[in-house]
């Protein structure tokens, strides 16, 4: 029988695979870095083979693939000719590589497209009386629109990016004590006299 341990790190790593395809890697590729995050000591593709139950193929791919992305990183034992692996267990640090990731891979090539769009419908210089110029004008208002606040969401990652862990640790403990200041005004129901005297009125 399976340890408490062993069950609750089984079930992490296939709720972490389960939630891959929400930051954009798949199901076998999320559960090996799962099991590297809450592994202790780094492990080598046998080990991982054996205990997600994957092929030696699949494995060694999305190893690759977890270390182009700088999620996890080969380490080497002394007198041991197989390759380890462990993960980046800085959260912080994680959380970083996979937005920056994510951002290159699907943020920056629909930006590209917008221009690249933008650019297609200028150059044409649709005349005032043409069928499509208002079309035209819809459409580039709308992809400026779409590109700036793609633009904007990129400012804001840069400054969350900026402020750190602590930082923001810091501006969220402020936010949280701002809000619960103005908790109690909101919810404060009138004294009786005034009800009343309102509806004496």
């Amino acid at each position: 029988m399976s340890s408490a341990l062993e069950q609750a790190r089984s079930q992490l790593v296939r709720r972490w695979g389960e939630m891959g395809g929400y930051w954009g890697i798949n199901r076998t590729m999320a559960e090996i870095h799962a099991l590297l995050f809450v592994t202790r000591e780094p492990l080598c593709t046998d080990d991982i083979m054996e205990q997600l139950k994957i092929s030696r193929g699949n494995a060694s791919m999305n190893l690759r693939a977890l270390v182009d992305w700088g999620l996890i990183e080969r380490v080497h034992k002394l007198g041991d000719r197989k390759e380890y692996f462990r993960a980046d267990t800085d959260v912080w640090h994680m959380f970083e590589t996979i937005m920056r990731e994510r951002r290159r891979r699907e943020v920056e090539p629909i930006i590209d497209t917008i221009d690249h769009c933008c650019q297609q419908v200028h150059a044409a210089e649709y005349p005032p009386d043409h069928p499509e110029a208002e079309d035209a004008q819809v459409f580039l208002k709308r992809l400026e629109d779409l590109r700036h606040f793609l633009a904007t969401m990129g400012t804001l990652f840069e400054l969350v990016l900026e402020f750190g862990g602590a930082g923001i640790e810091q501006l969220s403990r402020t936010l949280l004590s701002a809000a619960e200041k103005k908790a109690p005004a909101a919810g404060r129901r009138p004294a009786r006299g005034q009800n009343r005297k309102r509806s004496s009125e």
